[in-house]
């Protein structure tokens, strides 16, 4: 909303210092938002004069028309000679009334004028555009063409009020009343502590029967409408120019006379209006709901075919407006037209004056759905006052009266459904307890009477909300004006005090151990939106019955492409990969953290808790129960080369070995143990996938994946090839581990090494014999490596021999090497019971 400070004085008696940066503050402090104070005709400096043409030559020597004027501009020359001046313009003629500058003025911009030689002739000043002046571009681009009354010689600046400062105001949805400068002006009043002379205040006469007739079929959607009826009127009448420029100032572009009052009126009192042709209406005016498929022409000349919850100003014929949108092209205010014939001007000279409250929804989702914004569906959408529609009727009658020698007929119709006022309780203290500010039941009394409510009561005040604030529905609403009056930055800074002994959950330091040891290990974290599409899916090979395919999808998704949460972190992991990929980046080890999103077989309707008062334990848990399942993942991708080559050596490509060691990095770091054997799973190769799993409550439970991707993924995704990926469940992996961690022991005494090479079928997983190795050698095993896998002809078809070294250390002794092999022995003979091995050699 942009605000010129002069026009604004009228309603408030600010002080005369006060400049546009001054009401600026005072405004900010009151909780609006004024973005910026625009000095309109800054560096401007005279002579500015109006000037009469008394002769124009036309110079057609040149590639471009050129005209050489002689200008009548009174005294302000100091000879009373007319001033000879060169114009390229062709928009005016001999005896219009236009803006000259005279040298030695400056226009806004710095532009100095000077008296110069050009074309041949010598030009002294300047015919002006309304762009040179800085009056804003007025569609035509050309000469700004006067009003024949005014003299020559007159002051132009003055006349054309081309110095002011305006305001722009970012109006937030819940302010709809400062859309007018009435509202703007009882914030200023209020801010200074000035009284308000308010511009709807107006006699206005009752309503009677004699008025143009009105129906209303959907007394919901149009609870008020005001018609009033003007004859008359001069078609050749033009809006004078204080009109014209305080419209320029407001960012609206004069059109004709009927359209910039109510356009006036408007930006006035913040009630939007309409002025219909009342020669070319038929029948009564009524408002009703659009029939399905119905057609409509509105004035931008557009066809819209209409919805059946748009809400329609009709006539007998059928619609002729978008209630609180835009008006049709059929009942279209006529311009002032020469007949050709006769010579008589034609124009509309009858208007019937539309000043109706709707509702802000209806008007809200007509204007979105034909996306048609307007600034009367501005308005609308964020709340009108609808007692101002008959003041704001009665306003642009007495103008059109006024300015096109109109007569207003005595009909009035006003129908209005019944209501209420609203009335809000609160209690007098209530806003202290917000702000933790002792204000006291005067202030607060003050402070709303302020903002136009009615307030009764002692200790529980009862306060009756005026009508052009709908946004006031509770008593926090009414706190927050207190407060914000009173001044937020009064409000003491106070710094909360957390109770001792709070810090970092179990959760959360063990989710930053698995950041911080997977960026040790080389991977760089990322984060993506928990966005994505059943495509990606797809994409990935899941199968149909996928759980991964249960998606829980956005009522309001950010994008179209992407409208359900996430069910697993590779999508977003393999998209990073890929675009780093093709901007360069071609070793690349990507890791991310996050949660995931389940939905549950059972589907639940999320209660709306209440705002009253803390929910209760069973509404926060009915609520919970409605949200779908977010566990904790982990996952990592790989691609390129792990080990760099050098002069250190060769180095080596990622590979599935490096996606199933991040797993095992989480689980250390979660003090669980990992269970890896060979797997199957959706986008994985099925011969380099492993399954991982933990052991929990002595239940063993499948937490992830780890391998190398599919060739088809691959290919799908546009990943370089090879490309390697791990995902695991954290929640999971946190449950089989140790609650506490313990640090490494370290003992000072020898260790006793003993190698052992087994013999076992093809079909038992590495990570079985070592697990079982493990558990047979006891406590005194140490540690436990896989340094050899052999297959031949010496072992015989289908087995492989697997050699591992045991490290076996005691913390308080030296090992003897009967120890030591007995230990040995055990784990052997628990492997061969467990898994069939036997010695090699054996």
């Amino acid at each position: 909303m942009r605000v010129p400070l002069s026009w604004l004085r009228e309603y408030v008696d600010l002080p005369e210092t006060a400049t546009g940066r001054d009401v600026q503050a005072k405004l900010i402090s009151a909780g609006l938002e004024v973005e910026t104070v625009e000095r309109l005709g800054a560096g401007l400096a005279g002579p500015l004069v109006v000037g009469r043409v008394l002769t124009i030559e036309e110079l057609t020597e040149f590639k471009k028309p050129i005209r050489f004027c002689t200008v009548d501009v009174g005294e302000a020359n100091g000879t009373g000679e007319p001033q000879e001046i060169v114009c390229g313009a062709r928009n005016f003629a001999v005896g219009d009334k236009v803006v000259v500058v005279l040298p030695g003025a400056v226009l806004p911009g710095g532009f100095a004028i000077s008296e110069r030689k050009t074309y041949g002739k010598v030009s002294r000043g300047m015919i002006c555009s309304s762009g040179e002046l800085g009056m804003g571009e007025d569609g035509s681009g050309g000469i700004v063409v006067l009003p024949p009354e005014y003299e020559p010689g007159t002051d132009a600046v003055e006349l054309l009020e081309l110095v002011d400062e305006v305001l722009d105001i970012a109006v937030t949805p819940d302010r709809g009343y400062c859309l007018s400068l009435r509202g703007v002006a009882r914030e200023t009043a209020t801010a200074y502590g000035l009284p308000l002379r308010d511009p709807a205040l107006l006699d206005v006469p009752a309503a009677n029967t004699h008025g143009y007739p009105v129906r209303i079929d959907d007394p919901q959607g149009c609870d008020r409408f005001t018609a009033r009826t003007v004859t008359g009127l001069d078609p050749e009448a033009r809006s004078p120019i204080w009109l014209q420029r305080r419209l320029q100032k407001a960012g609206m572009r004069p059109i004709s006379l009927a359209v910039d009052v109510t356009n006036y009126v408007m930006l006035e009192l913040g009630q939007p209006l309409h002025a219909y042709d009342r020669a070319r209406i038929e029948g009564t005016i009524g408002v009703r709901r659009a029939e399905q498929g119905e057609k409509f022409t509105t004035l931008d000349g557009a066809a819209r075919v209409l919805d059946a919850q748009d809400l329609v100003i009709t006539d007998d014929r059928g619609p002729i407006g978008l209630a609180g949108v835009m008006g049709g092209a059929n009942t279209e205010i006529a311009d002032a037209v020469p007949d050709p014939e006769t010579g008589r001007i034609g124009g509309t000279t009858d208007v019937v004056i539309e000043a109706a409250h709707f509702d802000a929804l209806s008007v809200a989702r007509t204007a979105r759905r034909h996306k048609l914004g307007s600034e009367a569906s501005r308005r609308f959408e964020r709340g009108v006052d609808p007692l101002a529609a008959a003041a704001a009727a009665q306003r642009t009658v007495d103008l059109l009266v006024l300015l096109a020698g109109g007569t207003a007929e005595a009909g009035v119709t006003e129908i209005v459904a019944p209501g209420e006022p609203r009335t809000v309780t609160v209690p007098a203290d209530h806003p202290d307890r917000v702000a933790g500010v002792a204000y006291g039941r005067e202030t607060v009394v003050r402070r709303l009477q302020e903002i136009g409510c009615d307030v009764a009561g002692a200790d529980e005040l009862t306060v009756t909300v005026p009508s052009w604030r709908p946004d006031l529905t509770d008593p926090n609403d009414l706190a927050e004006e207190v407060i914000r009056l009173e001044g937020y930055e009064n409000l003491p800074s106070t710094l909360p005090k957390p109770p001792a002994g709070r810090g970092l959950t179990g959760r959360q330091r063990l989710h930053r151990r698995i950041g911080r040891a997977l960026a040790g290990a080389g991977y760089v974290e990322v984060l993506n939106y928990p966005f994505l599409s059943a495509h990606a899916l797809d994409q990935l090979g899941l199968a149909a019955d996928d759980p991964h395919r249960r998606l829980v999808t956005l009522v309001n998704p950010l994008s179209d492409e992407e409208p359900a949460l996430r069910t697993t972190l590779l999508p977003g992991l393999l998209g990073a990969l890929r675009r780093n990929d093709g901007r360069g980046s071609h070793d690349l080890a990507l890791f991310e953290t996050g949660l995931v999103f389940l939905a549950r077989e059972e589907r639940r309707l999320a209660a709306r808790l209440p705002v009253d008062r803390r929910p209760t334990e069973e509404e926060i848990a009915a609520l919970g129960a409605a949200l779908p399942e977010q566990p904790r993942r982990a996952a990592v991708v790989l691609a390129g080369a792990r080990e760099q080559s050098g002069w250190w050596g060769r180095g080596r490509p990622a590979d599935w070995a490096d996606a199933v060691e991040a797993a095992r990095t989480v689980a250390r770091e979660a003090g669980a143990e990992l269970l890896v054997r060979q797997g199957a799973y959706g986008p994985w190769h099925p011969g380099r996938c492993a399954e991982l799993a933990v052991v929990v409550d002595g239940t063993e439970h499948l937490v992830g994946h780890a391998g190398e991707l599919h060739p088809r993924v691959v290919k799908a995704l546009g990943l370089p090839a090879r490309t390697s990926a791990m995902e695991i469940d954290l929640d999971r992996v946190e449950a089989a581990g140790e609650p506490v961690v313990p640090g490494p022991r370290i003992s000072t005494f020898p260790v006793a090494t003993q190698d052992v090479a087994l013999v076992v079928d093809d079909s038992v997983p590495a990570g079985d014999v070592e697990r079982v190795l493990r558990e047979g050698a006891g406590e005194l095993l140490e540690s436990i490596r896989l340094f050899d896998v052999f297959t031949g002809e010496q072992i015989g078809a289908g087995k492989k021999s697997l050699a591992y070294a045991l490290r076996f250390r005691a913390p308080d002794r030296t090992l003897t090497v009967e120890e030591a092999s007995t230990a040995r022995e055990a784990a052997v003979a628990l492997a061969g019971e467990r898994t069939g091995a036997v010695l090699r050699g054996a």
